[in-house]
């Protein structure tokens, strides 16, 4: 069997998704567009969903690591009185409730008392999570539904902004890795007393990359490797240190916050090291010999 041909093109792309399409369905697109195998993505967005999706391409992949636990912020609209079997727009109705009387007060309310800070919630049966080898919409399809363990998670910001119409409410979230906003909205119905489902989702920011950097799937922006790791304190390492990064070596640690990314005199990235418990730096990812 012949050796699949190694990346020659490495970088990360900021991907404004549009609805109507998986975050696998975008890396096929841009597997054909860049002409690169190895693509990957940090952090799943639903199908109906739009906005911010961090895309590794060649051995930035790699560093997917460093980016997929960082916060997300959203926006969307929380349909009070309907619940569907999906949570959002694109399920059947499953109940209705008469909630035209509920106000935009009573939501920030339900929202400050139960929905902010550290809060657990269970992953919904249409998410992407896997169970037992499956992944839970493949079960939910076929009408399987199976336990799922609850998990910790943080709310930082939730707002409710205004009621355009009766019944809709539009919502900021800023949260950690791995919420579910949908989850949030069905929730937020059942606290008021009746039901609700989620629409109109947006992901307008992962951590510090925004909608605002973000580039069209069919005119996409390839940045330099080092904007995976942008956030990350930086040290310039010498020719002798740069022989024992390429062979794995645990190296003395600096005095600044790990991890550490490790350039070259001319920036290039070589690897990310972190620190260890007896103070020393050890290799994460290494890069040497990858990228320029």
């Amino acid at each position: 069997m012949a050796r699949r041909r190694p990346p020659t093109r490495h970088g990360l792309v900021i991907v404004d998704k549009p609805s109507g399409m998986t975050s696998h369905d975008v890396i096929n697109v841009l597997r054909k567009q860049l002409g690169e195998r190895r693509i990957g993505h940090a952090g799943t967005l639903d199908p109906d969903a739009t906005g911010v999706l961090l895309v590794g391409i060649g051995y930035v992949t790699r560093l997917l690591i460093f980016l997929s636990g960082l916060d997300k912020t959203y926006t969307g609209q929380i349909v009070l009185g309907t619940a569907t079997s999906t949570l959002d727009s694109s399920g059947e109705v499953t109940s209705t409730h008469d909630m035209s009387g509920v106000t935009l007060e009573e939501v920030r309310r339900i929202i400050a008392e139960h929905f902010v800070g550290e809060i657990k919630q269970v992953p919904p049966m249409v998410s992407a999570l896997k169970v037992g080898g499956k992944r839970l919409h493949e079960l939910a399809r076929q009408g399987i539904e199976v336990e799922r363990a609850e998990r910790s998670l943080t709310i930082y910001d939730f707002n409710a902004l205004e009621m355009p119409e009766v019944g809709v409410v539009n919502i900021e979230v800023r949260c950690s890795s791995g919420t579910y906003i949908r989850s949030l909205a069905d929730d937020i119905g059942r606290a008021l007393g009746g039901s609700a489902h989620l629409r109109n989702l947006r992901r307008t920011a992962v951590g510090t990359y925004t909608q605002d950097q973000a580039s069209p799937l069919d005119a996409v922006e390839v940045l330099a490797p080092l904007t995976a790791v942008r956030s990350m304190s930086r040290v310039v390492v010498d020719d002798a240190t740069i022989t024992l990064i390429k062979n794995g070596r645990v190296l003395d640690q600096w005095p600044t916050p790990s991890p550490w990314v490790l350039v070259d005199e001319k920036n290039s990235l070589l690897a990310v090291y972190e620190a260890t418990p007896d103070g020393r730096a050890k290799p994460s990812v290494v890069m040497a010999n990858a990228v320029a």
